[in-house]
């Protein structure tokens, strides 16, 4: 039995949660009719209650691009996010465990659904919550340069462990999972996580930002030239980087002592990214006694995510993801 006074105040909690959700900056538009059946997010954690830590040389438009001819497939590509943010994807009996996806693109946009929402639905299937990623991208002239997406990873982390209780996450139990690009700032994240690269805010900054574990999937990593992807260097770093810049934005050369355990999955035939990247960064974790599992495939090319690798051997890769991450202790 529930007193009046209990009434009343579940009433107002749920007024202000609703309140809340109301004014965060809704999910990137859809260009055409979606698919059927496929949940599109409801829910989303704008990251800068004040507006980003940094400025772009000129004003921005959020654009959003359908690649698809497919009535029965949607392909969207955004990008001009001035309002960094998650759209939330929460499942119905959530496991106590949640990942941050951050979608690749080259840094020339953000791909919302094959690296996005069809892993994030994956994913919620199986009791994780996840929360995908808009970050700002660094060649649209924001004035915090290369470490722009970096600062709106971090952010994302903290705002999960700060909000862990309104998605019943252990605050402890938060990944992050990223693909081509978006692999390039999963792994940033993980080696620079503690890495101050904006003024704190808010009390969620007081929090860390090191993720549980960490999932580049076919990543761009390295910015040597000799094996970077040259159109997510250009964008990150510029078309004349010193050596130090490009150091400074190599994970594998930053792998602090206390990284979290890594999965690193890379196509051998990747004709994007090549495998070298991956192979560079088990490397690096190794040397520094980083608990690590790599997975190359023969076959799969760059960007198969769960769709196109239908079929194929590396079609197994995310149950391989979800067997190594249980003898992790996350879920």
């Amino acid at each position: 039995m529930l007193d009046r006074r209990t009434l009343i105040a579940g009433s107002l909690a749920a007024a202000g949660l609703a309140a809340r959700a109301g004014a965060q900056t809704p999910p990137p538009a859809a260009a055409k009719a979606l698919p059927p059946g496929l949940p599109q997010p409801t829910e989303t954690i704008d990251l800068w209650p004040k507006g980003p830590p940094s400025r772009p040389a000129s004003p921005l438009t959020e654009t959003v691009d359908e690649r698809s001819t497919d009535a029965l497939v949607s392909d969207r590509a955004v990008y001009g996010v001035t309002r960094p943010r998650m759209a939330v994807f929460r499942p119905d009996r959530p496991n106590g465990a949640a990942v941050l996806l951050t979608p690749g693109g080259g840094y020339k946009w953000i791909v919302v659904d094959k690296e996005g929402y069809e892993i994030a639905r994956w994913l919620t299937a199986r009791g994780f919550t996840a929360f995908v990623l808009f970050y700002r991208l660094p060649g649209e002239g924001w004035s915090s340069g290369p470490d722009t997406p970096l600062a709106d990873a971090q952010r994302a982390m903290r705002l999960i462990r700060h909000r862990a209780r309104d998605f019943a996450v252990d605050p402890e139990r938060v990944a992050a999972m990223g693909f081509s690009a978006g692999g390039h700032l999963c792994a940033d994240l993980a080696t620079r996580f503690a890495t101050r690269v904006y003024d704190p805010v808010d009390a969620a900054d007081r929090l860390s930002a090191r993720p549980f574990l960490a999932a580049p999937v076919y990543p761009v990593v390295s910015m040597d030239p000799a094996i970077a992807h040259a159109g997510s260097r250009n964008l990150l770093l510029g078309p004349s980087p010193s050596a130090a810049l490009e150091a400074a934005h190599s994970p594998e050369r930053n792998v602090p002592a206390d990284a979290p355990p890594h999965f690193l999955l890379h196509a051998e035939d990747d004709e994007v990214v090549p495998v070298e990247n991956t192979v560079r960064l088990r490397a690096a974790l190794k040397a520094k006694g980083i608990p690590v599992e790599m997975h190359l495939f023969a076959n799969g090319g760059h960007g198969f995510g769960l769709r196109r690798a239908i079929g194929k051997p590396v079609e197994a890769w995310p149950d391989l993801w979800r067997a190594w991450a249980r003898t992790m202790g996350f879920a």
